[in-house]
């Protein structure tokens, strides 16, 4: 790659960022009403892509072999309990991926 087309990639990078972080601004400025659509994608999204990521992490667990979805279910039902205990994203992801790599790689060892 050439110093020119760096420069231009870092340029149209540079470019899409500041697009995708002032665009939003510009088409709802905050003296004009934000749209129903956009109001209730923003109330329906996140739960979406909750939904997404679920059906991502669990697309490949094999429930008729190995361990059979036991470290996913027990990762997945602590993710739930702490969260809904300790209202903390942070602490649900990191606990449940910590317990999850605890329990696939030294207690259901397959």
């Amino acid at each position: 790659m050439t110093a020119l087309q760096a420069l231009m990639t870092i340029g149209l990078c540079v470019f899409g960022t500041m697009l995708t972080r002032f665009l939003p601004f510009i088409l709802f400025p905050e003296n004009r009403e934000t749209p129903k659509y956009i109001r209730e994608l923003g109330r329906v999204l996140p739960y979406a892509v909750i939904g997404l990521l679920i059906v991502y992490c669990l697309k490949d667990v094999n429930f008729l072999g190995g361990s059979h979805g036991i470290p996913e279910l027990i990762a997945v039902v602590f993710i739930v309990i702490v969260h809904t205990w300790k209202k903390n994203v942070l602490l649900s992801i990191a606990g449940g991926t910590l317990l999850y790599m605890v329990l696939v790689q030294y207690i259901f060892i397959g």
